[in-house]
């Protein structure tokens, strides 16, 4: 369904016939945004992806139930829900989506006023964005993540995108295996050590609880008060799924605890810095408060070892099958991707004392 027509058709499902403008947002990267001004307020309409998220009634079923208790818990305490979480509406079917005559689908919710932020330069803000989605996941604690879809399969599972790598390698589709045997060793390397398995095996072994996590914690998943920096609400809701406050805590770090973009190609220029690392940990463990245990809070910087892998892995996979997922800019993008998360690795592996002191102080806080 394309045009403004018919996307004012499918918007007057959830706002009816009423007076309402439309505007795009062309910010976004997976599903198409627009806003919708009526007289009811501002609302965000989206058309959910379905090459990425392929069960979108399962994608709206787990944000209904997250949604709805977060709620529960900001009533409690006595807050705004309509500021503190995504507030989804139905439409005329009675969902909390609606499908088009070509089989899109396609949502609604009330649009938050705040900041959002692509990069972190600051470690008060990368602190702040800790304690929110910290709080995201205190809030989550006492819910129960088996009743969740798991919307993308191993989404997160180190060991398997490990595989995924082989296969890419072995199969050779792009005839780039040979110019990657470095990488490879590297990745291999780690495999041997564990690193992969770490998180997994911890959830298998009991020693880390299945939580509701979120999945896609970069900063600008967090909307920010304009005047205090606080952050309100996480939004970006579509990878919510059961798996450990570990993924969380990895990929957050990873991104915003790194000293450069991660296409640098300088490598030297690339160096994980422990003082961003410490920001987002006090303020994640401020968030939960009291929600995580001594197991998890301990495994922080193996966590962002492993899911820095992880993303290195797949940067490398898509390389090797001939860069069919991530959007590259010119052909050794990916390569130079996973070269960067890799050097990572070994910036965190490197300063592993320093960082679990930082750990440890958090703990006898």
């Amino acid at each position: 369904m394309n045009g403004t027509s018919a996307i004012r058709e499918t918007a007057a499902h959830f706002f009816g016939d009423g007076n309402f403008t439309l505007e795009e947002n062309r910010s976004g990267h997976i599903n198409s945004t627009y806003f919708v001004n009526s007289e009811g307020g501002r609302f965000v309409l989206q058309r959910i992806n379905k090459s990425v998220f392929t069960r979108p009634e399962e994608v709206m079923a787990n944000i209904a139930a997250v949604t709805s208790h977060i709620k529960d818990k900001l009533i409690e305490e006595g807050k705004d829900p309509a500021r503190g979480v995504l507030d989804f509406l139905d439409s005329d079917t009675g969902e909390n989506f609606f499908v088009d005559g070509d089989g899109e689908y396609w949502r609604a919710y009330r649009y938050i006023d705040g900041v959002c932020l692509n990069t972190c330069d600051s470690p008060e803000v990368f602190s702040r964005a800790g304690k929110a989605f910290g709080r995201f996941q205190s809030y989550l604690s006492d819910f129960d993540a088996t009743r969740l879809f798991e919307t993308i399969k191993d989404f997160h599972n180190t060991e398997k995108r490990f595989s995924d790598l082989v296969k890419a390698a072995t199969e050779d589709k792009a005839g780039r295996a040979a110019s990657v045997r470095n990488e490879l060793n590297f990745a291999i390397t780690r495999y041997e050590h564990g690193t992969c398995s770490f998180i997994s095996n911890g959830i298998a072994s009991g020693a880390f609880k299945l939580r509701v996590t979120h999945n896609d914690t970069k900063l600008n998943n967090i909307i920010l008060d304009r005047e205090s920096g606080e952050g309100i609400c996480v939004i970006d809701l579509d990878t919510v799924m059961p798996g450990s406050l570990l993924y969380d805590f990895g990929d957050a770090v990873r991104f915003g605890a790194s000293s450069a973009a991660e296409d640098e190609r300088e490598l030297a220029k690339v160096r994980f810095v422990p003082e961003m690392f410490a920001s987002f940990a006090e303020g994640f463990v401020r968030g939960l408060s009291g929600a995580a245990t001594k197991e998890e809070i301990s495994a922080f910087p193996r966590a962002a070892a492993t899911i820095t892998l992880e993303t290195g892995m797949r940067f490398l996979t898509d390389y090797l099958s001939g860069d069919t997922y991530f959007r590259i800019g010119y052909p050794e993008h990916n390569l130079d991707r996973a070269r960067n998360q890799f050097r990572l690795v070994e910036s965190i592996e490197e300063q592993s004392d320093v960082l679990d002191l930082i750990t440890k102080r958090l703990l006898n806080e």
